[in-house]
């Protein structure tokens, strides 16, 4: 995972982890889907990394990705949590070590149920970072 990617999940974690209602109501933040867990809760997803640099600047785009899973009856809770995952991403400062946001642009999100497991709600963002 290159220096770009940790940075800015770093700063994401934090901002979901800062904003109150997710902090009230998440189990949990994890680095990936858990072995087990206490609904509801959030996983990193392993972004799309790509080269976004110019001939004088080291440049990446990260697709930002993160699944947000619930056990309730209805979806009213987990498209609820969805968008304050998407207003805690928003908090993400601009400055990061060694890289700054150049832009931060949300690109989809859905929600889907296995007939016999939990809902999961994927919120996506492109995120575009230059080097400092």
């Amino acid at each position: 995972m290159s220096d770009a990617v940790q940075a800015l999940q770093a700063a994401a974690v934090a901002a979901l982890s800062a904003h109150p209602v997710l902090a009230a109501q998440l189990k949990g933040i994890y680095d990936g889907p858990p072995p087990r867990a206490d609904f509801p809760y959030v996983a990193v997803t392993d972004g799309l990394v790509t080269d976004w640099g110019t001939k004088t600047q080291q440049g990446r785009e990260i697709r930002l990705a993160f699944t947000v899973w619930d056990d309730g009856e209805a979806a009213s809770r987990l498209t609820d949590l969805m968008g304050h995952v998407d207003d805690a991403l928003v908090a993400i400062p601009r400055d990061l070590p060694g890289w700054r946001i150049a832009s931060f642009v949300f690109l989809r999100s859905i929600v889907l149920r296995d007939p016999a497991g939990p809902w999961a709600g994927l919120v996506e963002h492109r995120v575009r970072l230059l080097a400092v």
